[in-house]
């Protein structure tokens, strides 16, 4: 399981750029003007995991095979799209796609770099883009109460279920407040998801700063972070045009220039991290000699469901998991050390995984 994260924001923040640096490719046109990305460009990224390369060398692994994360380069949007305004309600649509939501958010300046609206106020820009999200949203429920009136007043337990979802959502959107505000039950979360309401989706706040303040933001990165936390969001603050070079370079010129620029690490990882904590992910992972490979699930997930992660028949034949630690299997050196350590262990239906739990599955199929 992977996840697919939307890039959204105005004209002429970064995003594609940010895009072409995370996919290292050039698929979206980065350019100095509204509306360069015609169509959402979609591409995917290997999620970096040092441990990963650790297991491989031990279990003399001949192939690693990462994570993958896929980044969707949304357009522009501008005040009015809702209504159909820039490129519209063609771009709304895109968002339903995607499992959340990265808001780029300008919060740097440059006389060269026009902004849409004539000024750099991160805070108004995600506003905006939330506002148009909302009044998307509201339209949308009003049209659908429509079409499931009939069922509803048929007493259709599907139906009925819908529209006090669509209501509870409508109402939080009168107030103001984004989807993702209501709170649902457990029973109902599953019906609240195939709503696919645009603000019920995560949000994570990309600040894109000037190459100086990469490391530790700046005033109006600050800004972002103080209206982050007052929304329960998450927020991440990056320099696009650093991530652009270091997508030039290989593994040993990036870690020099890492270095030179004062960061640890590049502004991806960050990124991905935040995405992970966003969606509530972690990592697993399968080692031998012919392969190491980590896999994604939901935090809170059981050895079947990351069974069927792998294949979708090992879920329905899962008979059990042979389990080690990642700490145990590098501090023993291996499976065959950590089994005679007694560090490996059988777990059965129940268990449910630990991020960097290495894992071998027994299954019938």
């Amino acid at each position: 399981m992977g996840f697919r994260m939307g890039i959204v924001g105005l004209p002429n923040v970064g995003k594609s750029t940010l895009f072409n640096a995370l996919t290292r490719t050039a698929a979206a046109q980065a350019a100095n003007f509204p509306f360069c990305t015609i169509e959402p460009n979609v591409g995917e990224v290997a999620v970096p995991d040092r441990r990963l390369d650790t297991l491989a060398g031990i279990a003399g692994s001949k192939q690693t095979i990462p994570a993958r994360l896929t980044f969707v380069d949304i357009a522009g949007l501008v005040r009015g799209a809702s209504k159909g305004e820039g490129l519209g309600n063609q771009f709304l649509a895109n968002i339903r796609e995607v499992d959340a939501i990265a808001h780029v958010l300008r919060c740097f300046e440059d006389g060269d770099v026009a902004h849409v609206e004539g000024r750099v106020d991160p805070v108004a820009d995600a506003e905006t883009i939330e506002t148009e999200l909302m009044i998307a949203d509201m339209e949308s429920i009003e049209r659908r109460l429509q079409t499931i009136a009939r069922k509803v007043r048929g007493g259709d337990a599907e139906a009925v279920t819908q529209e006090r979802l669509l209501r509870a959502a409508f109402a939080a959107l009168e107030e103001g407040r984004p989807a993702r505000t209501v709170e649902v039950a457990e029973d109902d979360r599953k019906a609240w998801r195939m709503l696919q309401l645009l603000t019920s989706k995560p949000v994570l706040y990309v600040c894109n700063v000037e190459e100086g303040s990469a490391g530790t933001g700046n005033a109006q990165s600050a800004r972002v972070a103080e209206m982050a936390a007052a929304q329960g969001a998450g927020v991440v603050v990056i320099s696009a045009r650093i991530e652009e070079e270091l997508a030039q370079l290989d593994a040993a010129e990036a870690e020099m220039f890492l270095e030179e620029m004062g960061l640890e690490e590049p502004g991806l990882d960050r990124l991905i991290r935040a995405g992970y904590d966003l969606l509530g992910l972690q990592t697993f992972f399968t080692a031998g000699p012919k392969e190491a490979r980590a896999w994604t699930i939901p935090r809170g997930a059981t050895a079947p469901q990351a069974a069927g992660v792998i294949h979708g028949d090992f879920e329905k034949a899962f008979i059990r998991a042979e389990t080690v630690a990642y700490d145990d299997y590098v501090a023993l050196g291996g499976e065959a050390k950590a089994r005679e350590a007694g560090k490996l262990r059988a777990e059965g239906k129940a268990y449910v995984v630990q991020d960097g739990d290495v894992l071998n599955i027994l299954h019938g199929a």
